[in-house]
């Protein structure tokens, strides 16, 4: 899927109240966070294919930047075993993922008053709660959230795409049984 992050008339604006494909509301408190609305409804959408795993990749926020740098991409999942894969397939791949938690505690940055949840959790721990949001949407397989903003571009001399993640996800899907 894409969207498109416009002014106009039109345009979303803070404190707007949308409702998500899975029927969950979530309140607008930053028009600059369009991508993980996008992607809950790509992570309800799947649901109907009962996939045995799904790992969504986006350059979702600056804040993992902040955290890893250029190094690792970040990884996201409450499921061992899909984190496992994914750590060994990175290190087999020289892609390196880097674990970040889900905890419950960084869920509560994401009320709202007005919705089921807020698009945004504030300053701190802005990748966390970025993918906070998006396991919301993913309670009915095994999922995984790869936030490459630090890895997928290179700048300087080198500039332009490093095409990481490609390697991890082709050695995990390799293997798979």
């Amino acid at each position: 899927p894409t969207c498109e992050n416009m002014p106009s008339g039109n345009a979303t604006r803070p404190g707007d109240i949308v409702k998500s494909m899975s029927g969950q509301t979530i309140e607008i408190l930053n028009t600059d966070a369009e991508g993980r609305l996008i992607l809950c409804d790509a992570l309800t959408y799947v649901e109907r294919f009962k996939p045995k795993a799904v790992i969504d990749v986006a350059t979702l926020t600056g804040a993992c930047v902040i955290a890893l740098g250029h190094v690792h991409s970040g990884l996201f999942s409450d499921d061992e075993a899909l984190v496992d894969a994914l750590t060994k397939a990175g290190h087999a791949s020289l892609d390196t993922v880097w674990r970040l938690p889900l905890d419950a505690a960084y869920h509560e940055q994401l009320k709202s008053n007005f919705a089921d949840v807020a698009n945004i959790g504030g300053r701190p721990a802005g990748s966390v709660t970025a993918a906070c949001f998006l396991s919301r949407f993913t309670e009915k397989y095994k999922w995984a959230h790869l936030d490459i903003a630090g890895t997928a571009w290179k700048s300087g001399a080198a500039k332009g795409a490093t095409g990481r993640p490609v390697p991890l996800l082709v050695n995990y899907l390799l293997e798979q049984k």
